[in-house]
């Protein structure tokens, strides 16, 4: 049976597909986002997906969202036995946030991306909605917005990988886990975090993603992984439906590497003073889903092999 969900920041590129592939799951999506909800193709607009206008940094709007309808359909509803006129959402995906670094000045990243997490997450636990989603980042892991060429301290990047990233982003996106941890803790809600990779439109794989392969000396603060954002949407609609697990961190890749040599050939070649600290899939990831797969049963459904026709 399909949920109710309140998804921020549904209009963007990963939130566009993850709500498409929620919807085909027979869930109900509210977007709360600045801009109305487009079709997975950018072209017109879903009539499915209502998109309520809020200011995730403003606690109140966030609280009041979080408490309305999903969509204007709902007005013809009878009241719910509390005499409540709406039903509280099921669950709460929290995408809502400045993208990357370099958008606005780096205090107001900071600032907006954990002020809108912990208004989130607050709302939600004080809403009684148990199960509550939100993006961190593969920028945690400390070389993607680095200054200057830096290193990995080990592979393959996992769940408990000591993160020491340095700039604004990143550290929006770490301050949101310990947030999250906090409040799964008070509550005893289930929180999941999940370190999302490079999201990778259906659209790029003929224009973005050929370059990827060709050129792995630019994917290396990617750390050679992706997700398909497809695939993405259905890691989101695994952690709707997985309950008891409390506070989770996930990393939310595909699970291959994007080059043409095997993983630990080409991880040996590339970082050679960085250690391989177990016996990697031949093209596994180096931002591994080992947990994804084994936790929450994620079978990825487009690897980019099946798209991309190298030169």
């Amino acid at each position: 049976m399909g949920k109710r969900i309140v998804f921020t920041g549904g209009s963007g590129k990963a939130g566009r597909h993850c709500i498409q592939y929620l919807l085909s799951k027979g869930h109900t999506v509210l977007n709360l986002d600045f801009n109305p909800f487009p079709n997975p193709d950018g072209v017109g607009l879903n009539p499915n997906v209502y998109t309520l206008k809020t200011d995730l940094t403003d606690s109140g709007q966030v609280f009041n969202a979080l408490s309305s309808h999903l969509h204007t359909r709902e007005y013809a509803n009878a009241r719910t036995a509390s005499g409540s006129p709406t039903t509280p959402p099921d669950a709460v995906i929290h995408f809502g946030a400045y993208a990357s670094s370099m958008l606005v000045p780096d205090n107001e990243t900071f600032v907006a991306n954990i002020t809108s997490t912990y208004n989130v997450i607050e709302a939600a636990c004080k809403l009684g909605i148990k199960k509550i989603i939100i993006a961190s980042s593969e920028t945690t892991y400390g070389v993607c917005f680095t200054q200057g060429d830096a290193d990995y301290h080990a592979f393959p990047l996992e769940e408990d990988y000591d993160n020491d990233p340095m700039d604004s982003y990143a550290l929006s996106k770490l301050s949101g886990e310990v947030v999250a941890r906090g409040f799964a803790r008070r509550f005893g809600f289930d929180i999941y975090a999940l370190r999302i990779g490079n999201v990778i439109a259906p659209s790029q794989y003929e224009s973005d993603f050929v370059n990827y392969i060709t050129k792995p000396e630019t994917r290396k603060r990617n750390a050679w992984s992706y997700v398909d954002a497809r695939d993405l949407g259905q890691i989101c609609h695994l952690a709707v439906e997985k309950d008891g697990l409390g506070f989770q961190v996930f990393n939310a890749t595909n699970d291959t590497i994007t080059t043409t040599i095997p993983t630990e050939e080409f991880l040996k070649k590339a970082c050679p003073n960085v250690p391989i600290t177990r016996a990697m899939g031949e093209w596994e990831a180096p931002l591994s889903n080992r947990k994804i797969r084994e936790v929450l049963g994620f079978k990825e459904e487009h690897n980019w092999r099946n798209y991309v026709k190298l030169p």
